[in-house]
This record gives C-alpha cells, structure tokens and sequence, in this order.
C-alpha cells in the first residue's frame, strides 16, 4: 500500500462527515465505520503479515435487537501462508440477535459469520470458514465463545468443530475520551493440535471528539498484542512469524 492511499485514506477519516436521513424514533439504524490500522491482527494472529490494512464496514440493526452487517479488510496470508495463487482480499458477512436481559445488567449476542477470502486457492484448502458464537456481557467485561461448523477452518482441513474462547474487558477511563482494554483468547483446533494458541493483548483508545466536534466519531489507538503460537507452524513463506508480539496503531471513523 503506498504513502498515497495511506495519506488519503487519514484525510478522508479526519474529514469525513455524515448525514443522517432517518425518520425520529425509527427502529431500523444504519452504521459504517472505516479504519486504517499499522497491522491486521486478529485473535493474535497477523493478517497481513506486518503490513498496513484498510477497513471498512456496514450494519444495520432493528430495535428488537436484530443485525446484519458485513466488513471487508485487505489480507495477506492467503498468499504468503495458505499458498494461494491469487488473493488478498476478506469479506464477512454476519448476522444475529443482541439485547439486555432484563434488570440484571447482563447482555447477549448470539450470531453467525461467513468469513470469505475471493481468490485462486489452487490446489491448496479453501480458507473460508463458517462460525457460530455466543457471548455474554457485563458493563466492561464479555466473554464469547465461537464455534466452527465449516470443515476447513481459516485454511486447515478436517478442522470442523474448532473453537476460540476469548475474555476481554474495555474500561472508559473516567470522562478523559480514553478507553483501556485488555484481552485473552484460546484457539483449539480440531484435528490440527499443533496450531493450538493463546493470545492475548492491551489496548489504548481515544475518543478524538473530546478534542473537537470537527473530528466526532474519529478514534485513534494502539494496542500491543503477544501469543504462544508455535514459530514452525505459523510463519509464511517470507519468513514472517505470523504470531509474533507486535505493536499496532490505527485510526478508524464511524457514521
């Protein structure tokens, strides 16, 4: 990605504005979010292989607590790690059910995502994957559990009915515009124990609408994130561990 794009996408995140065109006390919602991040890192694991990524997604919520949405993300495992020959691209698509149980302060969120990797695997394992989840949230603090029921799992085969525990909390930091997060997740894979991983990460964002209403909505952030993932099992064809301890910043805008 050159210091072009990089550039206008920043432009575009700090500048950006929305209008809304929704009837008052509507009960359907319509979000986006875009984001640009030093590192695609997800569940510990580098997406892209160190390199920059550009995100964006779309949602649309109903006020029973129904969604759907889907996000998209540039990738580069499928090449440099699965052994596709062409690909570089993620899509998901998602969609479920999340409300509050009532006076308990409890919350729930129960859904399924496709995740989609357009591309020519060649003779290698396709690496979408289908997963359901569940998680359970209370103020600043949520465990999921995700469960896969596709027979390859992000490029592994006979994988069906892997799973991923991940704990996680997110503390607002009294009225200061920074939020605290911290996290731990566990990968099982079926069939595949060598892939077998622990992650975990911290995190630091802030609100830069507490800066200016210009830059409402615009959050910039960096975590630091770190996993026990074996180095012979999950470095590409670079020589990139893949599950190396490793610091991202990003900037990201919701609309």
């Amino acid at each position: 990605m050159n210091k072009l794009v990089f550039a206008l996408a920043l432009v575009g995140l700090t500048g950006a504005s929305a209008t809304v065109l929704a009837a008052e006390e509507s009960p359907h919602s319509l979000s986006a979010n875009v984001g640009m991040y030093s590192n695609y890192v997800f569940r510990g694991i580098s997406q892209t292989g160190g390199d920059p990524a550009l995100q964006g997604g779309l949602d649309y919520s109903h006020s029973s607590g129904l969604y759907v949405g889907t996000w998209g993300s540039n990738v580069g495992w499928l090449e440099d790690y699965q052994g596709y020959t062409s690909g570089n691209v993620e899509i998901d698509v998602y969609g479920g059910f999340r409300n509050e149980i009532g006076g308990t302060g409890l919350s729930y969120d129960v859904g399924v995502i496709q995740y989609m990797y357009p591309g020519n695997k060649g003779t290698v394992t396709k690496a979408d994957t289908s997963e359901i989840y569940a998680s359970l949230g209370w103020k600043w603090f949520t465990a999921k559990y995700s469960h896969y029921v596709s027979d390859e799992v992000f490029g592994f085969a006979n994988a069906k009915n892997s799973n991923y525990l991940d704990i996680s909390a997110s503390v607002p930091i009294a009225e200061t515009g920074l939020t605290a997060g911290a996290h731990w997740g566990t990968f099982k894979f079926e069939n595949n124990g060598a892939q077998d991983y622990d992650d975990w990460k911290i995190s630091l964002a802030y609100d830069l609408g507490k800066l200016s209403k210009v830059t409402s909505d615009v959050t910039v952030g960096v975590a630091y994130t770190d996993t026990n993932a074996k180095s012979s099992k999950w470095t590409d064809n670079n020589s990139e561990f893949l599950g190396k301890d490793t610091t991202t910043v990003w900037i990201s805008k919701s609309f």
